[in-house]
């Protein structure tokens, strides 16, 4: 499981920086900026909580700038490759205990917090995908099999 999550945080690193790229160069449309910047946070909030750490971002829709992103991509990538790294078989099935950023109590098992932070950052490269095409960009291709035929 753990070389299975590790992948799917390869890709999305990879795909991350492949929409980066496409906005920067149509100029950081704002509403792609700002689903990117969501996404890096979230991931940011999610490490914290799997690792029993307090929340220092706070902010799930911070107002951050594109120039910074390329940094964070690769700083979240190593914060969640460092942890899968660390990880024991039996940490996938491990309940995690956290709270919300309204302050509400929930738990979830690790496996299934890896998932969400995966699925949503699919969700949200989408999203700012879709705000990109309205900007007139031309969009790469981020699917997860067309990066498992062309990682080799």
């Amino acid at each position: 499981m753990k070389a299975y999550f590790i992948q799917l945080f390869n890709y999305d690193r990879y795909a991350n920086l492949l929409i980066l790229e496409t906005i920067l160069k149509a100029g950081g449309p704002e509403k792609a900026v700002q689903v990117m910047a969501h996404l890096l946070s979230a991931q940011q909030i999610w490490l914290s909580r799997c690792k029993g750490e307090p929340n220092t971002a706070n902010v799930l829709w911070p107002d951050w700038k594109a120039g910074a992103f390329e940094q964070m991509i690769n700083d979240n990538h190593r914060g969640w490759i460092n942890f899968l790294d660390y990880s024991e078989p039996d940490d996938f099935d491990k309940i995690i205990h956290y709270h919300s950023l309204n302050g509400d109590s929930h738990q979830n098992k690790l496996s299934d917090i890896l998932a969400h932070v995966t699925n949503h950052g699919t969700h949200h490269r989408a999203q700012a995908g879709q705000h990109l095409k309205l900007a007139g960009a031309e969009l790469p291709n981020t699917d997860y099999i067309f990066y498992l035929r062309n990682k080799q």
